[in-house]
């Protein structure tokens, strides 16, 4: 017995389990399954509910208000001591509150009363809550439509700005510093981009004390009826910038096209757009019309990496003639310069720089000759602070000269032949070939960004940013490397090369391995700081146009000693007398213990003049000035 006692009692080991005979099916064993918690169930309840509709939302939302208010009523009604003694009145009285909170009427009597009570409250409540609706909606339609940018922009003279790309943000800054010297103003941005992500972006060039206007809106600036909402017909000016986007150039031609649908043909707005690829330039000119000007921002970028390889350190005087800030180009054309001499005209601007004259068709003639009389519609190119520079009457009083003794004078000698290596590649690098070319400068070109030259045994280096493409992920990379090996190559041999290197992001300016003798060009911001310019005054094309020729008179850097013996203390204004004998038109100065240039400085500064000081004129190439100093 006591060993099927044994038997019957489980033991306390795993049982295990006995193979199924041949044929036998096998039973699978069942695992115990949890079901859903109290949270799941709950979840899962509200979302049936909500799946229902609107009537059961309302349905459960006003058994949970009666869940809620009618016990707290109730409480409420019981505990006061002024409350009626009898249950039919605390009743009554629990109803009134019921209906005061919920707004149902409360009214009390005949269940008829009661319930035609609660409809007409119904009904009231119904009405209020469509006609918060509406408004609601209406208001939300309002502000998305806001938020979109889609609104009209009811505005006069402003300047508009179609299209995005890198070099809207430098475009929009130059525009609002121009709007802000008058005064007042405004400038639109149209482009396909969102309205927030545009504004965010411009927020830090809005100027924060001057009362001009910033709208952003959104469309596609090849789209009339886009074009419609921001008004060009009323604006002072309109600037069409290429997207950074394959076909930009394409887009261009569209836009202005689109921009003649809306404005029409004979209406009086200025018009600038730029182009990447000179090949679309002649299509853009025809769809922009008589009048506007379209500019070729690779050949303009090429031609002023050819002035700063020609005119070393060169690169920080352009942007500051470029901007905005501080003095910029204008044309004078007050009453009485026809039949006055340019000479005469010049030393007649006590607070500006006169370096040449527009004539009547548009045509400029820098530098010209002292003898050179003004016919009518001429007008007097200067860089002033602004429009408003005086131009003195006939006869004005002559400006005091300093300077000890005439200068003596040696024939212009002919500059010795030079030659330039060129590191990286893009599509202005032709243009910069031929445009070295030009001013008598042999070019080589190495794709090996200076590791196998010798770029020693050169007169100049230029680097090119690359590889071009639309939207490169990083096209200054290939020139910061070759900045990289040129530094290394100038303290391996000892001997540093005057070196130009192409960037096109401001931020890597600073990231840049460049030497004293390296200039830094942002040929992107520069294209930008010039189109800004140009859309004041179409005429100042034709002006920069000449002024960054490769060959003729255009900016150069000369040294004050060749103008004044050093040491010699004189003003600004004697400066420019001096440079004027020598058949050069001074604009400023660069201090020889300062890297930034000073323009148009006052005529009266008076300071010592010696080695290292460089004289910025506008002039002919070296070497062909009419005399200089020993």
């Amino acid at each position: 017995m006591r060993k099927e006692r044994e038997s019957t009692v489980p033991s306390q080991r795993s049982p295990r389990r006995s193979r199924p005979a041949a044929g036998q099916a096998v039973r699978p064993v069942r695992q115990p399954v949890a079901g859903p918690g109290l949270r799941a169930r709950a979840r899962y309840w509200v979302d049936r509910t909500v799946v229902r509709g609107v009537p059961a939302l309302a349905g459960w939302l006003a058994l949970a208000c009666l869940g809620l208010v009618a016990p707290v009523s109730a409480l409420l009604v019981w505990t006061d001591s002024e409350a009626p003694d009898t249950l039919q009145g605390k009743a009554a009285t629990v109803w009134r509150t019921v209906g005061q909170t919920l707004r149902l009427g409360g009214e009390v009597g005949p269940p008829l009363r009661m319930v035609l009570s609660v409809f007409l409250a119904l009904v009231s409540l119904l009405y209020v809550s469509f006609l918060v609706g509406i408004v609601t909606t209406a208001l939300t339609d309002r502000l998305a439509e806001l938020e979109r940018g889609q609104t009209t922009v009811v505005e006069r003279g402003h300047t508009l700005v179609l299209g995005w790309s890198e070099q809207t943000p430098t475009v929009v800054a130059e525009l609002l510093a121009a709007h802000a010297q008058h005064g007042r103003g405004a400038v639109v941005v149209l482009a396909d981009r969102d309205k927030g992500e545009m504004e965010r972006e411009l927020r830090d060039v809005l100027p924060s004390r001057a009362r001009v206007r910033l709208l952003c809106r959104r469309g596609r600036p090849a789209d009339p009826g886009a074009l419609a909402r921001v008004t060009p017909a009323s604006a002072g000016a309109v600037v069409v910038l290429p997207p950074d986007a394959p076909g930009a150039d394409a887009q261009v031609t569209r836009a202005l096209l689109a921009l003649r649908a809306v404005v029409g043909e004979g209406c009086p707005v200025r018009i600038v757009a730029a182009v990447r690829d000179g090949a679309h330039l002649a299509a853009a000119r025809l769809a922009a019309g008589p009048g506007a000007v379209v500019l070729d921002v690779d050949d303009l970028a090429a031609r002023l990496l050819v002035q700063c390889v020609l005119e070393p350190g060169l690169a920080l005087v352009l942007e500051d003639l470029l901007d905005f800030a501080g003095a910029e180009l204008h044309i004078l054309r007050p009453p009485g310069l026809p039949g006055r001499r340019y000479g005469e005209l010049a030393a007649a601007c006590p607070d500006s720089c006169a370096l040449g004259i527009a004539r009547a068709d548009g045509t400029p003639h820098l530098n010209p000759p002292p003898q050179t009389v003004l016919a009518p519609g001429d007008g007097l190119v200067v860089l002033a602070e602004d429009h408003r520079a005086i131009v003195l009457p006939a006869a004005p009083a002559p400006v005091p000269v300093t300077i000890p003794a005439p200068f003596p004078t040696r024939p212009p000698t002919a500059a010795a032949p030079r030659r330039a290596l060129v590191l990286g590649w893009n599509r202005r690098g032709e243009r910069v070939l031929e445009g070295l070319a030009r001013g008598g400068v042999a070019a080589v070109r190495d794709d090996g960004a200076g590791r196998s030259s010798a770029p020693e045994a050169y007169d100049h280096v230029v680097v090119l940013a690359g590889p071009d493409g639309d939207g490169h992920p990083d096209p200054d990379g290939p020139a910061l490397e070759a900045l990289l090996h040129l530094r290394a190559r100038a303290r391996e041999s000892g001997r540093s090369v005057s070196a130009v290197a192409e960037l096109t992001d401001a931020r890597n300016r600073r990231l840049a391995p460049a030497g004293p003798r390296t200039d830094l060009l942002l040929t992107g911001r520069l294209a930008a700081l010039l189109i800004a310019q140009v859309s004041q005054d179409v005429h100042l094309a034709a002006a920069f146009d000449a002024l960054f020729a490769a060959t003729g008179d255009g900016v150069r850097l000369r040294p004050a000693t060749d103008f004044v013996p050093p040491g010699t203390e004189a003003s600004f204004g004697s400066l420019v007398t001096a440079a004027a004998r020598h058949g050069a038109a001074a604009i400023g100065y660069r201090p020889r213990d300062a890297p930034c240039p000073r323009l148009n400085p006052p005529k009266t500064e008076t300071r010592h003049w010696g080695a290292g000081d460089v004289l910025i004129v506008v002039g002919p190439p070296p070497g062909r000035l009419s005399g200089s100093c020993p």
